[in-house]
């Protein structure tokens, strides 16, 4: 993918964390890195010749930083007026992958909690990841990646990106279902007891999971993966999961019809107001 990896920065620490693992993604893929710092236009640099001057320091530091750092990925860094959110998404358009700090300072404040953040996952047509200063060094590769699964309706676009993220890492990918399985008493022919109809039926969703799985084993077959069916609500497994995690993969599924408003589903906004590490929001039909 020629694509640039597109990070918005605003000279906070939590955008510099989200620079870092966008540049080392960007590098690993050799694609291009673009900061975006979005804001109003400053009156005194309209005219401006050199574009640098619309750019605070140390966004224009984080840049140096980052050429320093890996010489050999091409950075671009612009500033663009009008509304962060709006900005954001029609980059991410352009470019097909978007990052994001957690939380930031000025036009990006309060970004995993925020409006903002919430309006780009929720809107934009590539997938978005949100980053936070808990991030370990070379852009977050120590740890599995972990992708919430659902077998009845199994999403190509969101097992595509956590295959490929952790083909690239050399990480497990732990794939989480979650199911509810009945506790109370069971009307049957023979004499089964609750707990052994319980194991049944996750010994029969566990068998789903790994057949919607399995095609995507043989066209990664480098990947290690592991495949759990959990009894605990999707959004608190995928949470926990997300303590030793680099990367949780989450859905979130476009409206089919076009005038309906896009949005986050209750599982997406679990994780990214709880997460512990970076979180993808991947859009899907």
């Amino acid at each position: 993918m020629s694509h640039a990896v597109v990070v918005g920065v605003d000279g906070s620490a939590q955008s510099a964390a989200a620079a870092e693992w966008a540049a080392y993604q960007a590098y690993r893929n050799g694609r291009a890195l673009r900061l975006v710092h979005v804001g109003a236009q400053p009156e005194f640099s309209v005219e401006a010749a050199d574009p640098a001057e619309l750019l605070p320091r140390p966004v224009l530091a984080l840049r140096d930083q980052i050429v320093t750092v890996l010489p050999g990925l091409k950075v671009s860094c612009e500033h663009v007026p009008g509304s962060p959110a709006d900005a954001l998404v029609a980059a991410g358009e352009r470019e097909g992958l978007l990052v994001l700090g957690s939380r930031g300072i000025g036009g990006l404040a309060g970004l995993l909690l925020g409006s903002v953040a919430l309006r780009v996952a929720a809107h934009a047509a590539c997938p978005v990841v949100l980053v936070g200063t808990g991030t370990d060094g070379q852009g977050g590769v120590n740890g599995d990646v972990v992708v919430g699964v659902d077998s009845s309706r199994p999403c190509a676009e969101l097992l595509a990106f956590a295959f490929e993220r952790a083909a690239e890492r050399g990480a497990v990918l732990r794939a989480l279902e979650s199911r509810e399985f009945p506790t109370g008493r069971y009307v049957t022919a023979a004499p089964v007891d609750p707990p052994e109809i319980t194991s049944a039926l996750a010994a029969a969703a566990q068998v789903r999971l790994q057949d919607t799985l399995a095609p995507w084993r043989k066209k990664f077959p480098e990947v290690r993966v592991e495949a759990e069916v959990t009894g605990w609500p999707a959004g608190k497994a995928l949470v926990e999961a997300s303590r030793s995690a680099s990367l949780v993969v989450v859905g979130r599924r476009s409206p089919r019809i076009r005038s309906a408003a896009p949005g986050l589903g209750a599982v997406a906004h679990a994780v990214l107001h709880h997460t512990h590490g970076p979180v993808a929001v991947v859009p899907h039909d």
